[in-house]
């Protein structure tokens, strides 16, 4: 689950960088990372259908699709709020993720999810690239 949790970080950088492009009306880096954004949300997609199926792989699925779409509505009306709203979706689905994750392996969580801690109503991946700088893989 740590490439899933990765990739999740990757994405939410993706949306908050193309968010910081909108408000600085820099359109190339906002398409740029748009287009990541998509890469990986494809990624994800086949992922899932790769996967065993079942009742979750169509949730996700679903999340996938519905966040491809509010990235295109965000594009098209370039707002640079919506694509934060989709950073937090995804900041939300990647902490559970961690969480399921910790208590899989019997560890503490990795430092990413450790930060939240550390500074009250900030998520523990923006802490952490605040901290550590750049999210892309």
């Amino acid at each position: 689950m740590g490439l899933l949790v990765a990739l999740y970080d990757t994405l939410a950088g993706n949306l908050r960088r193309a968010a910081a492009a909108q408000r600085a009306n820099d359109i190339e880096t906002r398409s740029h990372e748009a287009k990541h954004a998509f890469t990986v949300i494809g990624y994800l997609e086949d992922c899932v259908r790769r996967g065993s199926g079942g009742p979750l792989s169509q949730q996700l699925l679903a999340f996938y699709s519905t966040l491809r779409k509010k990235l295109v509505e965000a594009q098209a009306r370039q707002s640079a709020e919506a694509l934060e709203e989709q950073m937090e979706s995804i900041l939300k689905l990647r902490e559970h993720w961690q969480t399921l994750d910790s208590h899989n392996s019997g560890l503490e969580p990795s430092e990413p999810a450790r930060a939240g801690s550390m500074q009250p109503g900030r998520h523990a991946a923006v802490q952490f690239e605040s901290r550590y700088g750049g999210w892309s893989v």
